[in-house]
């Protein structure tokens, strides 16, 4: 079967960035404040992770570690 050739929308491919791990413990349960209860992120911060940047991923972490902070 030949193997089809991609239109080019004109737009370079997106890059996504990996260089801060996700904090994600596999404990997906969000409380009433629609924040995950195992790794502490809202589920705006989970849904979006993947396309954060860099920095973006660095302000989501400083928020989990407020989030933590108040929880003890």
């Amino acid at each position: 079967m030949p193997q089809r050739e991609r239109r080019s929308t004109g737009r370079s491919p997106r890059t996504f960035d990996n260089s801060v791990a996700s904090p994600c413990v596999q404990v997906c349960e969000l409380d009433d404040d629609n924040i995950c209860m195992g790794c502490l992120r809202s589920a705006d911060e989970i849904r979006d992770w993947m396309i954060m940047s860099r920095q973006q991923k660095l302000v989501t972490m400083g928020n989990v570690a407020v989030r933590k902070k108040r929880e003890w």
